[in-house]
């Protein structure tokens, strides 16, 4: 079997388990609150600490990988994902306490989830040829859609036994994939070994993103003091400004800003970061309707995601290899169209509206998904040095999840702007059983509206901007490679 076949393979591992765990815990959410006696905060943070920590070490991590090597941390990886699920699975206490713990042990879960992350697309970049890289990618992230389409179905089905299996369910394959990788992969890019690492950018990111992070979310929280949350979110803004500082002047910077210099990869990654905020909070809202105003359980509100994951699995092998030929212009850009017009649908959902009508609506959403994904996520690889890869890498990771992070903690104060913080507990955690009262239920549906119509608009943008990135063919492109070689 050829190499680039067999790095693909081994990838597909970390894809499916990093988004399957994704999808399935949001459908584990409502169970764990009960059982937990958690509140939105902690229930919030559960989730936010993943992406915290995500976007913070995957700039460090892909620098690191360019460093020491992709196949090593890539097995490090697998190996502290599965502790972190151990971990998480094994929480024990009540209310607040039960909180911190799950929080910690998600933030293990986040470092393993990182290293995964950061590797598994520059692995498949460094084993693709140019011009065949988009079919690679494609392949990659269809792995990560099933993960994430057959998530809430798993998620589901583990949270009728226990929501605690949904974390237990990694660690076997964990077990499995860490010795796999280690026999299976190699290094094919030569490591720069000589260059060193920027801890106090570092610090500074993570630092500036926690603060701004922590004022987003006091903002959704009645009773929290302005004053804290007005000093969290201007205190984030020195330490951005310094790491900006430090970096441009810094021998081996956390993020290499000269990269922004090209433009395919400028906009391409400017795109990545709108479309994260448009799209990242879209599966936490639909869940919390389907088993909100919709009444559904967790397993039929899985299995009542499946379109969204159904039609990015369609679209996206197709995107990635097309885009190997045509760039990302005109796909990437279409696909954030297609992205807009499902959100508008989105936004007109009710109580009453028929479940095929929803369902066509995700089916929208994930199509558009599937066709802005691969090829920008092939346009952004491509574009820069091979030995610049696990940065270009960890940038696109980080600007992804910033846009999610940002998605979750906007949309949320959308959700309670005329609802309670203890309503909207009650219509997530006990569905229909408050279909009766019918002021909460239309407050949660204006909030839902509004919070999709925001999307809409960051869509919108990102489309536009998208449509300013330079015309590409990574095929055209690698055929003049070779003879410029000759």
């Amino acid at each position: 079997m050829e190499y680039k076949w067999t790095a693909l393979s081994v990838t597909t591992v970390g894809a499916i388990l990093g988004s399957m765990q994704g999808s399935a815990l949001m459908i584990a959410l409502p169970s764990m609150m009960r059982d937990l006696d958690l509140n939105f905060f902690f229930a919030m943070w559960i989730i936010l600490i993943y992406m915290l920590l995500t976007v913070a070490l995957v700039p460090m991590l892909g620098r690191f990988a360019d460093i020491v090597g992709r196949k090593k941390l890539y097995n490090v990886g697998f190996a502290i994902f599965g502790l972190g699920s151990l971990l998480s699975g094994m929480t024990m206490g009540k209310g607040a306490v039960a909180g911190v713990e799950l929080i910690a042990f998600r933030g293990i879960q986040a470092v393993g989830g990182s290293f995964l992350m950061v590797n598994s697309v520059a692995i498949v970049t460094d084993a693709f040829k140019k011009g065949e890289v988009g079919l690679g990618l494609g392949v990659n992230q269809v792995a990560g859609i099933a993960g994430f389409t057959t998530g809430p179905v798993v998620g589901g089905m583990l949270t009728a036994i226990s929501w605690r299996w949904v974390f237990l369910f990694n660690i076997p394959i964990a077990i499995f994939a860490v010795p796999w990788a280690y026999f299976r992969l190699r290094e094919v890019v030569e490591p720069l070994k000589n260059e060193s690492f920027d801890f106090v950018g570092n610090v500074l990111l993570l630092t500036g993103l926690t603060l701004m992070l922590l004022g987003l979310t006091f903002i959704a929280f009645p009773g929290f003091p302005e004053i804290y949350t007005v000093f969290l979110l201007i205190g984030s803004l020195p330490f951005f400004a310094l790491f900006v500082y430090v970096e441009r002047r810094v021998k081996y910077p956390l993020i290499d800003f000269s990269l922004f210099r090209n433009r395919l990869f400028a906009l391409g990654n400017i795109s990545n970061l709108l479309n994260g905020i448009a799209t990242g909070a879209v599966m936490f809202l639909l869940i919390f309707f389907l088993q909100g105003p919709y009444g559904q359980t967790p397993l039929s509100a899985g299995i009542m995601m499946i379109p969204f994951g159904l039609a990015f699995l369609a679209v996206g092998p197709v995107s990635g290899r097309l885009s190997d030929k045509w760039g990302s212009r005109i796909l990437s850009t279409a696909g954030l169209g297609v992205t807009a017009i499902g959100l508008l649908f989105l936004a007109t959902i009710t109580k009453q509206t028929p479940y095929p009508y929803l369902a066509a609506y995700m089916a929208i959403m994930g199509a558009g998904g599937g066709l802005f994904e691969s090829p920008n996520t092939n346009a952004v690889m491509t574009s820069v040095d091979p030995h610049k890869r696990g940065i270009a890498s960890g940038v696109r990771t980080m600007l992804r999840n910033t846009g999610s992070m940002l998605s979750l903690a906007v949309s949320f104060p959308f959700l309670i702007s005329r609802v309670s913080v203890n309503d909207l507990m009650q219509i997530m955690i006990y569905g229909g059983g408050v279909q009766d009262k019918a002021f909460n239920l239309s407050s949660f549906e204006y909030g839902l509206h509004l919070a999709f119509y925001f999307s809409l608009v960051i869509s919108v943008v990102a489309m536009i901007l998208s449509s300013f990135r330079p015309s590409h063919s990574p095929m055209a492109e690698s055929r003049a490679d070779q003879t410029n070689a000759r």
